[in-house]
């Protein structure tokens, strides 16, 4: 049935015209079946002062922690997807003293290497600002044991305060993420 069609193609034309079309409907599929997994969406936090990149519809969590004997709050943003969690924490100071800063980054730092029970690669990392410019940050990649199994997980993280708030941004999953995934998470989360 299909003969007829192609007789009206000269002789031999046809096939590269097949080729194209099987070649764009096998990555459209490849496409398709990799995009559920990363539902990217901008969240803007107001309250928090951030904007950020997630892969799926972000739940909250907040609890208590103590940092130098002063108790703070600290709100989380977390998507899932795939393997990964991308989580963005934010902790309110109570005033913007570069000691208190420091304090409560140190004490992000030295929670997120306990729980893996590893020192990070760590350096210097620029955090941009909404409105143009950017801020000193710490990226760091952590990798050990984590949870009450123990499982090997990989942590990507950046810590940066601005004013009253610390920041920590991280992606943590169980084997490495897609660089491209780690990238538009870090890549879109901006300060106001």
């Amino acid at each position: 049935m299909l003969r007829p069609v192609f007789r009206s193609f000269p002789r031999g034309s046809y096939r590269p015209l097949v080729a194209k079309a099987v070649a764009a409907l096998a990555v459209g599929w490849a496409l398709a079946a990799c995009s559920p997994t990363y539902d990217w969406r901008t969240i803007m936090n107001n309250d928090n002062g951030y904007t950020v990149d997630l892969p799926a519809k972000p739940s909250t969590d907040q609890r208590e922690i103590n940092i130098g004997g002063t108790p703070m709050n600290m709100s989380m943003q977390i998507a899932e997807a795939g393997d990964a969690v991308f989580a963005v924490g934010t902790v309110m100071l109570p005033s913007d003293d570069p000691q208190v800063q420091l304090s409560a980054l140190d004490y992000l730092r030295s929670g997120l290497a306990h729980n893996l029970g590893s020192a990070p690669d760590a350096h210097a990392t620029a955090i941009p600002l909404a409105v143009g410019g950017q801020v000193q940050g710490l990226e760091m990649t952590f990798s050990g044991p984590a949870g009450p199994k123990h499982e090997t997980r990989i942590m990507h993280a950046r810590l940066v305060a601005k004013g009253r708030h610390v920041y920590q941004a991280a992606v943590i999953a169980s084997k490495e993420p897609p660089p491209e995934q780690v990238e538009q998470f870090f890549g879109s989360f901006k300060l106001y």
